[in-house]
């Protein structure tokens, strides 16, 4: 790194990983023509118009990154419908939703190096869907 530039912030870098976390988990569900459908409601959609919804809130930084904790959602469920968190529990069943409840009370503190681990990790993961 050259010496004038600075570490990126710890806001930045978790932006940055929700921004690519978010692209695999929708990349992760489309079928090869890149749609595919909400959990919560059935739509379908393209990838690029759908969202990563999260059954624990994403102040919950133990679940924020859990790939159990996230499923693609539409914009109508994700957002104006808060979530749709019971129609989200079915899907994910009992089970899991208890948890992933239990597991979102827990405190959970990522270094930025832990942060930036994961960012590599989903970009390269990524760069797979993508081809």
């Amino acid at each position: 790194m050259p010496k004038n530039s600075k570490k990126p912030t710890r806001s930045k870098l978790v932006k940055k990983l929700d921004i690519v976390f978010s692209r695999y988990i929708r990349l992760k569900s489309a079928d090869h023509k890149g749609f595919c459908k909400c959990v919560t409601c059935g739509k379908v959609d393209h990838w690029k118009s759908m969202q990563c919804g999260h059954f624990m809130s994403r102040k919950h930084y133990s679940t924020r990154w859990d790939q159990n904790n996230v499923a693609v959602q539409c914009l109508a469920c994700n957002v104006y419908r808060a979530g749709e968190q019971y129609k989200y529990s079915l899907y994910l069943g009992s089970e899991l939703s208890e948890r992933l409840h239990q597991k979102s009370m827990q405190v959970q503190k990522f270094s930025s190096l832990e942060i930036e681990e994961m960012i590599k990790k989903y970009q390269e993961l990524v760069k797979v869907l993508e081809k």
